[in-house]
């Protein structure tokens, strides 16, 4: 358990570090670290700003994750 806490307190301490010195668009959204019903543990991390357009995502091909500069490999949706 005290293992469990340490890396959490790690990755957070981290995310803030990186997400300072890299610096929040405004139209971005903090989403704190969490348990899954699983026990599996999620980082804060930032997310696009929720607006119903699945195109405009960061995992929709064609974009790319400013914070960790992935590509996007969803398929895009033709409306």
């Amino acid at each position: 358990m005290r293992k469990q806490i340490l890396a959490l307190t790690v990755a957070v301490l981290g995310a803030m570090v990186f997400s300072s010195s890299v610096g929040a668009r405004s139209n971005d959204v903090w989403v704190d670290s969490y348990s899954r019903s699983d026990g599996t543990q999620v980082r804060g991390h930032y997310r696009s700003a929720p607006d119903n357009n699945f195109n405009n995502n960061w995992t929709t091909e064609g974009n790319v994750n400013p914070y960790t500069g992935e590509s996007g490999t969803r398929t895009r949706r033709s409306y």
